[in-house]
């Protein structure tokens, strides 16, 4: 029934927030800045508006990633980026089980992540690319699609 392997819960302490100011960068580098920092193994890269000193907007970039790959980071943050400098802690996070399910939609199955903490569901997502694929193949809204899943979880129940 599960496509993937379970992913136990776990408290992983090996991992770092790294973060940069930039303020004189072209839009147009910020997604292949964080296509290189996924491909180098960040668990997680995103960008906030922010507003620096004498009112000049900027962009915060943040990433998580595990301690053996900050090497790879700074050096793409520094390479790539406007940066002269890079932020970055220690940090703890907290991971849920992972299973993935399968959901019956009337276009065809979905899979689902659930997450698990102390043995009970506490999260569900269904996977974005399989029901913007089913969306897309049968031309009806995306949110559809999701109604479909909810629908399949909860006669599961």
């Amino acid at each position: 029934m599960n496509s993937h392997p379970p992913n136990h819960e776990h408290i992983d302490d090996q991992m770092v927030k790294m973060e940069v100011n930039l303020d004189n960068i072209p839009g147009e580098w910020l997604g292949y800045v964080m296509d290189l920092l996924f491909e180098a193994g960040a668990n997680d890269v995103f960008y906030t508006p922010i507003y620096m000193k004498k009112n000049r907007p900027a962009i915060l970039l943040q990433l998580l990633c595990s301690l053996e790959n900050v090497t790879k980071m700074k050096d793409i943050l520094f390479k790539e980026t406007t940066t002269l400098g890079v932020r970055f802690y220690p940090l703890t996070v907290h991971r849920l089980e992972r299973v993935f399910i399968k959901a019956d939609t009337k276009w065809g199955p979905i899979t689902v992540k659930e997450g698990i903490l102390n043995g009970q569901v506490v999260q569900r997502a269904p996977e974005y690319e399989e029901c913007k694929n089913l969306a897309q193949l049968h031309d009806i809204p995306l949110k559809q699609v999701y109604e479909q899943v909810w629908k399949s979880l909860d006669t599961k129940e």
